[in-house]
């Protein structure tokens, strides 16, 4: 060992925490949201929708708190979860 405590770190241990879109600077609550949407797999329906429709989709879902933004300290990520789908991250 090299001195350090053999505990794990706090954030290792930490729960996941539910944000408000509030919570982040505009800037920052944009770059999540497209993050988001621009990952593999995420479903829009049957028809093809532009970037900003999918962001403001989602924007919408947020502030209407039908969507939640979850931040996972022990991985440092950050993912939009359905409101009905919270509690399986949030305790």
């Amino acid at each position: 060992m090299d001195g350090e405590d053999a505990q794990d770190s706090p954030a290792e241990n930490a729960a996941p925490i539910r944000l408000s879109p509030d919570d982040l600077a505009p800037e920052t609550l944009r770059a999540v949201v497209e993050s988001f949407v621009l990952r593999e797999g995420t479903d829009y329906g049957l028809r093809e929708s532009s970037l900003d429709a999918k962001v403001q989709q989602v924007l919408g879902q947020l502030h209407r708190r039908q969507a939640f933004i979850i931040f996972d300290p022990p991985s440092e990520s950050v993912s939009i979860v359905v409101a009905s789908a919270v509690d399986r991250f949030v305790p």
